[in-house]
């Protein structure tokens, strides 16, 4: 099992969640968050009067647990759909994941997803 955290801007959630649901995603866990990348927030384009700092920009951290078997096909959905080829498209994170129990019925490893 894998943990993926996406971070995307917040109008690309329901293309997200259309993505995860359609790729066998059972659940998701979604908080808001403010950052910055390598831009540090800041725009493309500047004019000489301007002073690039650090802006946090709002984002969504969506993490999901799925099966080995669907993680590059959510990655390869998630990249041809929500890439805009601009600065803040976001990033996925992937992680191992140990074990899971669902507490409800003690169901562990891919059956308590």
């Amino acid at each position: 099992m894998k943990e993926l955290e996406i971070v995307i801007k917040p109008e690309k959630m329901e293309n997200l969640k259309r993505i995860l649901d359609r790729e066998g995603a059972r659940g998701v866990m979604i908080n808001t968050i403010f950052g910055y990348g390598r831009q540090k927030g800041a725009g493309q384009v500047y004019t000489r009067e301007e002073t690039p700092g650090i802006n946090l920009l709002p984002k969504l951290s969506v993490r999901t647990v799925v099966r080995d078997d669907i993680v590059e096909k959510i990655i390869s959905r998630v990249f041809e759909e929500l890439n805009t080829n601009s600065f803040g498209d976001g990033k996925i994170f992937i992680k191992n994941i140990e074990d899971a129990v669902k507490i409800r019925t003690g169901e562990r490893g891919e059956e308590a997803l």
